[in-house]
């Protein structure tokens, strides 16, 4: 018994130290072990959601309540992750208004979203560019390289033209070196960010060999991580399979975009993959029934291939069902089909780490509305879905989090044991 008195100062000094903190604490850096993400020493699982207008919001001070709100909603119904955009380029409201030249009203809007998140235990995922002409994109940079005197073919020259590849990697220094306005905090040294996103389905039609993506990505993957060396990256990758596992191509819908998943996801610098789903939008003269054999194949073919070939963890990036084209008991199948796939990976220790629905938006925003938006009070099926998954994966996490204290306490007597 003499001994108790030291094992409840070392119980003490763990309790003071975090160790027994609540799985909820989420202010570390997420990092990767195998498979798994891991955020303070546990496995870290995730359901989450996209908002890419958050930034756009963000910019006008009046309309930041809707970032408020959505993070407030997001937080009540179990979700933990969110991925947004962190550029806009030459448009309305535009953070990067021309090569090198920054808004700092719309940055501003962007270190909100971030504080925001940060006060909601909300992580995010930031993608630096777009493949498509919404926000600018990579059309942009190349019409900015074009006017001045640049020869330029087409959009994909976005990855081969050294001055546009100038004007991306000044992009990616100037976000990640930004210091936020409210928190202080340089974005790269900010935990709050879990991953950098390359860019938003990165696609060179140009070139279905795959090689140029697989370069620009290479490249690109290299730079960042020479600036910042704390978070996670990803390419912002479909999940498209390429040349590399022709054998796996007849998994893709009929249509060839340049990129690789495997091979792309091999490259050093990318620290896990991710996947896209839509099935309504790849399959469109496919019935119900056969879109739902697409993408059970779809999932589980990523997923054992994160798992057993990559052998690093898979976000399930994106995915989505329209209204327009659907009902709701078909999106929440949809949902259900998807989080199911995640929850068996997950809680066998898999690859499968969570996924972010496409996409939320808050009451008012009519306007941002593409069929494939959840807004929570008015979509109460597909809530339940939702905070069904953020249970479950939230009970796997905690379970971790518990095995973890066991072990530590288990040390913890090893050493007023061997003390003796």
């Amino acid at each position: 018994m003499k001994h108790w008195g030291l094992i409840f100062f070392v119980i003490l000094l763990i309790q003071n130290q975090g160790i027994f903190r609540q799985v909820e604490a989420d202010d570390g850096f997420i990092t990767t072990k195998g498979v798994q993400f891991l955020l303070n020493g546990s496995p870290f699982y995730a359901n989450g959601f996209n908002a890419y207008w958050l930034m756009y919001f963000a910019t006008d001070p009046s309309q930041r309540d809707k970032v408020t709100s959505v993070f407030q909603e997001a937080k009540q119904h179990g979700l933990s992750l969110a991925r947004t955009w962190a550029f806009n380029d030459g448009q309305d409201r535009a953070l990067q208004v021309s090569p090198g030249y920054y808004n700092e009203q719309t940055f501003q809007g962007l270190d909100f979203v971030i504080s925001e998140a940060k006060r909601h235990g909300i992580k995010l995922v930031l993608s630096l560019v777009n493949n498509y002409e919404n926000f600018g994109g990579r059309k942009q940079y190349v019409n900015w390289a074009s006017s001045q005197g640049q020869s330029i073919s087409s959009p994909d020259d976005f990855y081969t033209n050294s001055v546009v590849k100038g004007y991306y990697k000044n992009h990616i220094k100037t976000v990640l070196t930004r210091r936020n306005s409210i928190t202080g905090v340089a974005y790269k040294d900010e935990p709050t960010i879990m991953a950098w996103e390359l860019m938003n389905e990165p696609r060179c039609t140009s070139d279905p060999s795959g090689r140029t993506i697989q370069a620009w990505i290479t490249e690109m993957a290299s730079y960042l991580k020479s600036i910042d060396g704390n978070h996670l990256l990803e390419a912002g990758l479909e999940g498209f399979y390429g040349p590399s596992s022709s054998q796996k191509q007849q998994s893709n819908p009929n249509f060839q975009v340049g990129t690789d998943f495997i091979a792309n996801n091999q490259i050093p610098g990318i620290d896990f993959a991710t996947v896209h789903s839509y099935p309504d939008q790849w399959l469109t003269d496919s019935g119900e029934e056969s879109q739902e054999s697409f993408l059970n194949n779809w999932l589980n073919n990523h997923i054992q291939d994160a798992q057993n070939i990559l052998q690093k963890p898979v976000l399930l990036a994106e995915f989505g069902k329209s209204l327009k084209s659907s009902n709701n008991n078909q999106r929440d199948q949809l949902f259900n089909t998807v989080y199911s796939a995640i929850f068996s990976s997950a809680s066998k220790g898999g690859a499968a780490a969570g996924g972010m629905f496409w996409q939320l938006l808050t009451e008012g925003m009519d306007s941002f509305r593409d069929g494939y938006e959840v807004v929570f009070s008015q979509n109460p099926s597909t809530a339940s879905v939702i905070v069904d998954q953020s249970q479950k994966l939230n009970r796997i996490r905690k379970m971790y989090a518990r095995l973890r204290n066991i072990e530590k306490w288990k040390r913890a007597k090893d050493i007023t044991n061997n003390g003796n």
